[in-house]
C-alpha cells in the first residue's frame, strides 16, 4: 500500500453556491469540512496526513487540527492553485486531492486509486453519472510542470490533465458533486440521522 497525503480543497470562492464559504456549508448540522474528514477517517487506507487548502476562516479549519494552507498565487485562480500549495507544502508525497463535498466515497476510493497509480502521474476518478477530475491519486514531482501550466495562463484541471500520463477510474457508486446549496439540501434529505 502506498502512503499518501490527503489534501482537501476548501479554497474556492464557491461562486455557484453564492458566495459562501462552501466547506462550512453545514448537512444535517455538520459542515461539510467535517463530513469529508469523516470519510477520509472511513477509508481502508487513511491518509498518514491530511491537508487542508483554505484562503478564508483559516481559523474555523485549522480548528479541526491540520494544516490550512492558502493559495500562494493572487486572485482566487481555481482548484490548481490549492493543489500547487499541496505539492510545495508536501513535494515527496503521494497526494489524494478532494473537494471538501467528497463526503460519500466508498471505504475503498483511496486504495483503489493508488493501486491504479504506478505507471501513471495522475489517476481520476468517474461514476456512472461523470468524470470527476477534482478527485485525484498523484505520483509526487508535479510541482514544476503544474507550476508551469498554471503561469500560462491555465486554469482548467481538465486542461492540465490532458498534459500527464492520466488515468480515469470508475467507481459504481455515484459520488458526490455538491455545486449548489440546492444539490446540499437534496442530499441532507437522503442522509441518515447521526
Amino acid at each position: 500500500m502506498i502512503p499518501y497525503t490527503a489534501l482537501i480543497l476548501a479554497g474556492g470562492q464557491a461562486s455557484r453556491m453564492g458566495g459562501v464559504d462552501k466547506g462550512l456549508v453545514e448537512l444535517a448540522g455538520q459542515p461539510l469540512i467535517a463530513r469529508t474528514l469523516q470519510a477520509l477517517a472511513a477509508q481502508s487506507q487513511p491518509p498518514q496526513r491530511i491537508l487542508i487548502s483554505a484562503n478564508r476562516h483559516r481559523d474555523e479549519y485549522a480548528a479541526y487540527g491540520h494544516a490550512v494552507l492558502p493559495d500562494t498565487l493572487p486572485d482566487y485562480p481555481g482548484p490548481l492553485a490549492g493543489l500547487l500549495a499541496g505539492m510545495q507544502a508536501a513535494p515527496d508525497a503521494t497526494l489524494l486531492m478532494l473537494p471538501c463535498d467528497a463526503l460519500v466515497l466508498p471505504v475503498d476510493f483511496a486504495a483503489r486509486l493508488l493501486a491504479a497509480l504506478p505507471g501513471q502521474q495522475v489517476v481520476s476518478a468517474s461514476d456512472p453519472a461523470q468524470w470527476h477530475p477534482s478527485l485525484l491519486a498523484l505520483q509526487p514531482g508535479l510541482a514544476a510542470a503544474l507550476a508551469a501550466y498554471l503561469a500560462s495562463g491555465g486554469r482548467s484541471i481538465r486542461g492540465w490533465l490532458a498534459t500527464l500520463q492520466h488515468q480515469s477510474l470508475h467507481f459504481a457508486q455515484k459520488l458526490p458533486n455538491l455545486n449548489t446549496l440546492a444539490a446540499v439540501h437534496q442530499l441532507e434529505q437522503q442522509w441518515p440521522a447521526d
